[in-house]
């Protein structure tokens, strides 16, 4: 029988999406084997991140610095913004290394069931940034999802008295599936044949 200590990591480790209670077992059991390397190495990450973790005031990325390293890049092109739902979103196209521009972090999708409405989102934030200038295209990278979708027509209506062209992903993507479990091949086509919105 495992001591409490060990249990409570368990039990928070079969939190996390994709380890189920055996899967933090196991994960627990490697850890406490590897105590003086890849635990210590593990705790010292978490507090690092824990300590340093913000979210960036210009996109909502979260980094450990303001503005992160997307929006500080210089070779990025701010021409191009590129709108997700959340972070996890923007990891996954940002992996795919394929879109040279900027990001905005919605924060979520439009959903009546979940009652998530526009002011609970960051649309007034992309108004914003889209009504200072200097973008040419905006691409609409939402989920797959009947919200998803509904969230990009709404931006779309929202942003068509600005000059910007309004894109979107292809629709390559399957329906009901998330950037953040795609691989790079299908994100690749899915950035490259984009189309306008309307």
């Amino acid at each position: 029988m495992a001591s409490v200590e060990i249990e409570a990591l368990t039990t928070a480790l079969s939190r996390l999406p994709g380890l189920g209670p055996r899967s933090a077992r196991r994960a627990v059991l490697w850890l406490i084997k590897r105590r003086e390397t890849s635990l210590v190495q593990l705790l010292e990450a978490l507090g690092a991140v824990r300590e340093g973790l913000i979210e960036c005031a210009t996109c909502g990325n979260v980094d450990t610095c303001d503005p992160c390293g997307i929006c500080a890049d210089p070779r990025r092109d701010p021409r191009q913004l590129c709108v997700v739902e959340d972070v996890a979103d923007l990891w996954a196209l940002d992996r795919a290394r394929l879109f040279a521009g900027k990001y905005h972090v919605l924060g979520g999708r439009l959903s009546a069931l979940e009652g998530v409405r526009p002011e609970d989102l960051t649309i007034g934030a992309l108004i914003e940034r889209v009504s200072q200038g200097g973008i040419d295209e905006v691409v609409l990278a939402m989920n797959a999802t009947l919200e998803g979708q509904t969230t990009a027509h709404y931006i779309a209506e929202r942003l068509e008295s600005y000059p910007v062209r309004i894109t979107q992903l292809a629709h390559g993507l399957p329906v009901g599936g998330e950037l953040d479990y795609l691989d790079e091949g299908t994100l690749a086509q899915a950035l490259r044949a984009r189309r306008p919105v309307g």
